[in-house]
């Protein structure tokens, strides 16, 4: 029987407590132009390293859009991707490398994407560092229990090019579908590291340090963002888009540690 987790304090809050300035902000810009749509619903698929500040960008929108729901549905890039490959209803994507997008865009599934952020990697160690992991060379060290992203998720592809181009090969121990689902495990102490993007790392200062990792300036992840061939509210799904990319989403996406495109 599966064992049930209790996330920790600081990742069961993380998406409440920043981006609220930024998001009150960005209401005045957006409602002056925006019709009010009574009873839509948007559903926005995205990476689960975006959960931050697109809370903060779900308060802007339903703001500055009175009636309508918006729907976010975080996950690992490539099962997002499936999920549309198998005709789930949505009507924006928003995946954490371009790969995962072009699978998409290939199919004729999403319309032009457009990239509107940019990550990197770092390592994580759970609060005290109790594998003395301090470098990246560490973590191919046989006592240091490593957790990393599956490999065809965008961020297990990051850490393989890091760890490849180092010269390093990490004492792996699970293989996770998602960028928090890492994150969590280090922060509970079930792995002695984990490489997660700075982003990521930045929600949970009470349970994980970050080990300085220069060689993860070379891997750059770069996150586009597109509307369905076919969505259920195009519209919306456009606004939504716009204000990603735009000047107003801007902040909401520095706060959280992102990187321009």
């Amino acid at each position: 029987m599966p064992r049930l987790v209790t996330l920790p304090t600081g990742m069961r809050r993380r998406a409440l407590v920043r981006g609220a300035a930024v998001a009150l902000g960005a209401v005045v810009a957006l409602a002056g132009c925006a019709p009010a749509s009574d009873g839509e619903t948007l559903t926005v698929l995205a990476a689960a390293s975006l959960r931050e500040p697109f809370t903060a960008l779900e308060a802007t929108f339903e703001e500055a859009h009175p009636g309508v729901d918006v729907t976010l549905s975080f996950g690992g890039s490539s099962d997002l991707a499936d999920q549309i490959e198998a005709g789930a209803p949505a009507d924006v994507v928003a995946t954490a490398d371009e790969p995962t997008m072009a699978r998409l865009s290939d199919a004729g599934l999403v319309a032009t994407p457009t990239v509107f952020a940019t990550n990197v990697l770092t390592i994580v160690v759970p609060s005290g560092n109790p594998g003395d992991v301090q470098s990246l060379a560490d973590l191919g060290r046989s006592d240091v229990d490593v957790v990393l992203c599956a490999p065809e998720v965008p961020c297990g592809r990051a850490a393989a090019a890091v760890a490849d181009g180092a010269g390093v090969t990490p004492h792996t121990v699970s293989e996770e579908p998602s960028v928090t689902d890492v994150l969590a495990k280090v922060a509970l102490g079930e792995a002695d590291a984990g490489l997660v993007y700075v982003t990521d790392a930045a929600t949970e200062p009470d349970d994980v340090e970050t080990v300085p990792t220069p060689e993860a300036a070379d891997v750059v992840n770069r996150y586009p963002v597109a509307v369905l061939a076919e969505p259920q509210a195009p519209g919306l799904a456009d606004e939504w888009t716009a204000l990603v990319t735009g000047e107003e989403g801007r902040p909401a996406l520095s706060e959280a540690g992102f990187g321009a495109p």
